[in-house]
């Protein structure tokens, strides 16, 4: 009994279906999951400088650099974004749906940079 042989097209289409969404952050996904663990131990390490009762300038100087860090980790996904979400509601082939897609994709940006200026 043989294997039956998948054709390209198959196989585009059932890799399609199984793979999980490609994001702009995905070809960085393991940096930023190592920055962001590492975020984690200053955040911990804050925590401890706490239950320590160690002097406040030297907690909030250890905030300042945490917020610093989760700054940039924010204008990185944002400059994701940009490059592949709304690159690529740019790409809509449709004219009627592609002027939707980059009005949404758009908006979205600008929301999250207002968050993150707030």
């Amino acid at each position: 009994m043989s294997i039956p042989e998948e054709t390209p097209e198959a196989a585009a289409v059932a890799l399609t279906e199984e793979s999980p969404p490609q994001h702009g952050y995905t070809a960085d996904k393991d940096a930023y999951l190592r920055r962001l663990r590492r975020i984690e131990g200053q955040v911990r390490g804050i925590a401890r400088m706490v239950e320590e009762d160690k002097y406040c300038i030297d907690i909030l100087t250890q905030v300042s650099a945490v917020t610093k860090a989760l700054h940039a980790v924010s204008l990185g996904l944002v400059e994701e974004h940009i490059g592949h979400c709304v690159i690529g509601a740019a790409s809509e082939p449709d004219p009627a749906l592609r002027a939707e897609a980059i009005d949404i994709k758009v908006k979205e940006a600008a929301d999250a940079i207002g968050r993150l200026l707030r």
